[in-house]
């Protein structure tokens, strides 16, 4: 089951990136951020589910230390870069919906790329920041994590010495970034929500409430299953929810994101039905 899952979001936000890319009509910021969402979907579930698969199918269930801790860098900074990420794309909204006549000025290709390459920056830094701490702890075994990808929890359950400066670096880390990000992501949409009610077509409310709705529902799954993840104290029957937790933000979240985002647009319909025929034409034309 989980490997028919990760296929399924190999192929989800493989195909979104390539039909952003592919479209012309997609070439603008919202869609440009879309594309970069799928991009970092793909990574932390492909950072962790490989291994998690090669685990479950052997005997041997083992991961060296080191890759251990490349992928407890890799996932921090990935699912931190995805909070701004996500972020950027209610900023986008805001804009396009609240201050239309600024929106080409305010949301030029600069502005774009510094709102995504921010993001991957902070986010590897704050990664290697709490890796850092982590590789500071004792180790003394049996080192077996109680999970099935090396997270902050199960790793500080293993730790012999004292944990209390990491576990404040977790809780101050993981609780800034996710209230923040959070906090602006809101603010926008109390704004959006403000305009949106001010539309004097029912359609278009309905329309707008709609697509806002389907966002928001992304982000209660994601932010929701990391803050219980996260601002948690290390136990080992909190390892245990945590394990149940992980599965909505590795996997549910990255396989609905490219449904709830992009699936259900009609400009990314119109998008895939023209690559479709594209490539049936040619077909036919090599016959």
């Amino acid at each position: 089951m989980s490997l028919i899952i990760f296929i399924i979001i190999i192929i989800g936000n493989v195909s979104m990136i390539f039909v952003i890319r592919s479209d012309s009509k997609l070439h603008t910021p919202m869609y440009f951020f879309l594309s970069h969402l799928s991009f970092v979907d793909l990574c932390y579930t492909t950072n962790i589910t490989p291994q998690m698969l090669v685990n479950f199918l052997s005997k041997r269930k083992t991961i060296s230390f080191i890759g251990c801790f490349i992928q407890f860098h890799l996932f921090i900074a990935l699912v931190v870069t995805e909070y701004y990420v996500l972020t950027a794309m209610a900023y986008d909204r805001y804009m396009a919906i609240c201050k239309p006549l600024l929106y080409g000025s305010k949301m030029s290709k600069n502005v774009c790329l510094s709102l995504v390459i921010v993001p991957y920056i902070y986010g590897f830094a704050n990664g290697l920041g709490q890796t850092i701490l982590m590789l500071r702890l004792t180790f003394c075994g049996p080192n077996e994590v109680n999970h099935f990808y090396c997270a902050d929890p199960p790793l500080l359950v293993l730790a012999c010495s004292d944990t209390y400066v990491k576990e404040t670096a977790m809780f101050v880390g993981a609780g800034s970034n996710l209230t923040c990000s959070l906090t602006i992501i809101l603010i926008s949409y109390i704004f959006i929500f403000a305009a949106i009610l001010r539309i004097r077509s029912a359609e278009g409310r309905r329309k707008a409430f709609s697509t806002c709705g389907s966002h928001l529902t992304a982000v209660i799954i994601f932010y929701g299953s990391l803050f219980c993840m996260y601002l948690r104290p290390s136990s080992e029957t909190s390892v245990q929810q945590g394990k149940i937790i992980a599965v909505f933000y590795i996997f549910l979240s990255p396989m609905l994101n490219p449904l709830i985002y992009s699936l259900r647009n009609k400009d990314v319909k119109t998008a895939v039905r023209k690559i479709v025929q594209q490539k049936c034409f040619l077909n036919k034309g090599d016959v």
